[in-house]
């Protein structure tokens, strides 16, 4: 069970789905487009009710969400974009095939953008900061969105891994200009595959609408008021909308029921020197998809992941930015990582190696993630409990992972 979603997929799912396959078999002799309605519309609909959007546009995927943002808030050549140097590729892949420079920024203890070192980042370049809300907890948004209005800057919400999560009490994707999200069946719901994009601003979502479809209006007008773009063929799928909208329903009762979990693990888990949980810019509003344990030492961390079967965060291959060889490759000239740019002058390659960001190789290297609703070795997360588990499976948990730890730090 890779994600919290799968274990909440039934009938509503079923449902949905047959209810397109219906509609498509009812117009199977239909000259022209379908009339019935859209499940895309639906979901689209729903999902801005529900995180309080005016505006959102269903894609195909988490990375499709982003560059649709990204191409809506019109960054492209000449513009940098600040990143925190741990996330998922895709959040540097969209920035890069937009065209735009992507700068790497330090993240603090809870995993996420660094507000202070963002600032000291800050170039006249400067388009665009990108908060990614890494596994499942939110960025510092209120102080992100007040250094962007200070610089008159764009802010992009990365929630592929923090669907539901709030900050302040605000749903994460409504704080910035557009909020990117994922439907992949790594995410805390899945369609699948998909993802979809937030804003409240009615230009951005015209230019998304027209960047995620082939450039038509919202609509699918060929005429009228907007930006003319040459869009791509980025939007959701019928079947992967109808089975967003069963999980949409079901995502109160699916953060519930991690928080639930989460809460029943880490009681059993007491403080002790050597080691603590990472740093919550909001308790309350994180997803609660795991529970990461930050140590005083390295060696300690990579013990403790050894024993348990897993790994310290610092070596998941596309997450951290020390471990992307095609960052400093966008400088190559023979081999350039991106195929629709001219590589970045060679100085730039310093940039992106391994030891640019010393506070987030040092956090990432001491760090360990126990699974809670979502379960991704490829994250580091290989061990813990799912959204399943009941008062036993989380005791042997817990007492796995207590024990691992006085095996490693003492009793």
């Amino acid at each position: 069970m890779p994600g919290p979603g799968y274990a909440h997929f039934g009938a509503e799912e079923e449902k949905n789905i047959l209810e397109v396959v219906e509609q498509w078999r009812n117009a199977s002799d239909a000259f022209g487009a379908l009339t019935a309605e859209s499940q895309i519309d639906r979901f689209e609909a729903e999902a801005a009710a529900k995180f309080g959007a005016p505006y959102c546009v269903a894609v195909n995927s988490g990375t499709s969400s982003l560059l649709t943002a990204l191409a809506a808030l019109g960054v492209g050549p000449g513009d940098e974009v600040i990143v925190p140097g741990y996330m998922f590729v895709a959040s540097l892949a969209t920035i890069v095939y937009s065209g735009a420079t992507p700068v790497l920024a330090e993240i603090d203890d809870s995993f996420t953008l660094d507000v202070e070192d963002v600032r000291r980042r800050l170039t006249p370049r400067t388009r665009a900061i990108m908060a990614v809300h890494m596994l499942g907890a939110p960025s510092a948004m209120d102080a992100l969105t007040e250094l962007a209005r200070e610089h008159g800057l764009a802010v992009i919400e990365d929630v592929a891994q923090a669907c539901g999560g709030t900050y302040q009490g605000r749903p994460l994707g409504t704080w910035g200009d557009a909020g990117a999200f994922s439907l992949n069946p790594f995410k805390v719901i899945t369609a699948g595959e998909g993802g979809f994009v937030l804003t409240r601003d009615p230009r951005i979502h015209q230019r998304a609408f027209s960047f995620h479809d082939h450039g038509f209006l919202p609509g699918k007008l060929e005429a009228g008021e907007g930006d003319l773009l040459f869009g791509l063929n980025l939007h959701m799928t019928e079947f992967g909308a109808a089975i967003a909208r069963a999980q949409l329903e079901k995502i109160d009762d699916i953060l519930l029921r991690m928080r639930e979990v989460k809460h029943a693990f880490v009681e059993q888990i007491p403080g002790r020197p050597g080691v603590r949980r990472r740093t919550l810019h909001d308790p309350v509003g994180e997803c609660a998809t795991l529970a990461v344990y930050v140590f005083d030492a390295p060696d300690a961390a990579r013990a403790v992941a050894d024993h348990l079967g897993v790994t310290v965060l610092a070596e998941s291959p596309k997450h951290n930015y020390a471990r992307i060889p095609a960052l400093p490759a966008l400088t190559s000239a023979d081999r350039p990582s991106s195929p629709f740019r001219v590589p970045l002058d060679p100085s730039a390659a310093a940039n992106y190696r391994p030891g640019r960001l010393p506070r987030t190789d040092d956090l990432l290297g001491r760090s360990v993630a126990v699974a809670i609703g979502l379960s991704d070795s490829y994250l580091g997360a290989g061990f813990g409990v799912t959204v399943h588990s009941g008062p036993a499976d989380i005791d042997r948990a817990a007492d796995m992972f207590r024990s691992t730890l006085n095996r490693v730090l003492g009793p």
